[in-house]
C-alpha cells in the first residue's frame, strides 16, 4: 500500500482521482474547501473508510496547508508518503483588461501558491521519511497554449509547469520525480459553462473528435505513479486528443 494526497478531492476531477486510486489499494488523504456529497460517502465507505482520511484545507493559506500535512502524518499508521497530486484549482473568465484584480489574486493565490505550499509541505515529509516519491501537478493545454479570456488561469498552469521542472532538478537525487499533466477540455463541471456550439468547436478541432474524461486523466496518473515511471521527471504530459498538435 501507498499513500498518496490527493488536493481538490470533493468532486470533478479529484473525487475521479480519489475513487479510482482508492480502488486500486492505494491510502489517499485529501483536502478540498468544503466536503461534499462524495467525501461523505467515501469516509463512510466499508471498504475505503480505513484508507480515506479528508480535511477541510484552503490550499492558498500556508498554515492551513501546513495544519492538513500535520494532521495526515498523525493518522498514517507510520506508512510515510509516497506521493501529492496537485489537482486543487479554480477558473474565471473575462478579457483580462476588465477582470477584477481579486478574481486574478485567487486564481494564482488557488492554483500557483496553492500548488507551491501543498509541494513545500509535503517534500518535507518525503525527505524526511524515505528515498522515492512521486509529486504531479494538475496543470492544462491552457498553460501552454493560451485562450482568450484565460489569461489569469493560463499564466497560473504556465507557472505548475515552471515549478514542476524546478521541483524535478531540486528533488531527482533522492529518487523523487516531478511532472504535469496539462488535460484538454474534459467532461467535468468546469466545462459546463461551453455553450454546445464552443464544444461542438473544440470537438471538431480535436483529432480524436471527442471531450477528454477524467477517466483518462486517472490512466495517465495511475502509470507516473508506477515503478515503470521512475525514470520520468520534469515533464508536462498532455491528455487533449491531439488538440494541442
Amino acid at each position: 500500500m501507498k499513500h498518496i494526497i490527493v488536493t481538490g478531492a470533493s468532486r470533478g476531477l479529484g473525487e475521479v482521482l480519489v475513487e479510482g486510486l482508492l480502488a486500486d489499494g492505494y491510502r489517499i488523504s485529501s483536502c478540498s474547501r468544503a466536503s461534499s456529497d462524495f467525501i461523505a460517502r467515501t469516509t463512510a465507505h466499508p471498504t475505503y473508510r480505513e484508507r480515506f482520511f479528508w480535511k477541510s484545507c484552503r490550499v492558498e493559506d500556508p498554515s492551513q496547508v501546513s495544519e492538513f500535512v500535520e494532521a495526515v502524518a498523525a493518522r498514517a499508521d507510520g506508512l510515510p508518503l509516497y506521493g501529492l497530486i496537485n489537482n486543487a484549482g479554480v477558473a474565471g473568465e473575462g478579457i483580462l483588461a476588465t477582470f477584477p484584480a481579486k478574481d486574478a489574486a485567487r486564481i494564482v493565490e488557488i492554483n500557483l501558491l496553492g500548488a507551491i505550499y501543498m509541494a513545500r509541505a509535503v517534500l518535507r515529509e518525503l525527505l524526511r521519511s524515505q528515498e522515492s516519491g512521486r509529486i504531479i501537478n494538475i496543470s492544462s493545454i491552457i498553460g501552454s497554449r493560451g485562450y482568450t479570456g484565460l489569461a489569469a488561469y493560463s499564466a497560473s498552469k504556465a507557472g505548475m509547469d515552471g515549478l514542476t521542472r524546478s521541483l524535478a532538478r531540486e528533488v531527482g537525487r533522492r529518487g523523487i520525480t516531478c511532472n504535469s499533466i496539462a488535460p484538454g477540455y474534459l467532461t467535468t463541471e468546469m466545462s459546463k459553462s461551453l455553450s454546445a456550439a464552443q464544444k461542438a468547436q473544440i470537438i471538431n478541432r480535436t483529432p480524436l473528435k471527442r471531450l477528454g474524461t477524467p477517466e483518462d486523466v486517472l490512466h495517465a496518473i495511475r502509470f507516473l505513479l508506477s515503478e515503470p515511471a521512475g525514470f520520468i521527471t520534469g515533464q508536462t504530459l498532455m491528455i487533449d486528443g491531439g488538440i494541442s498538435c
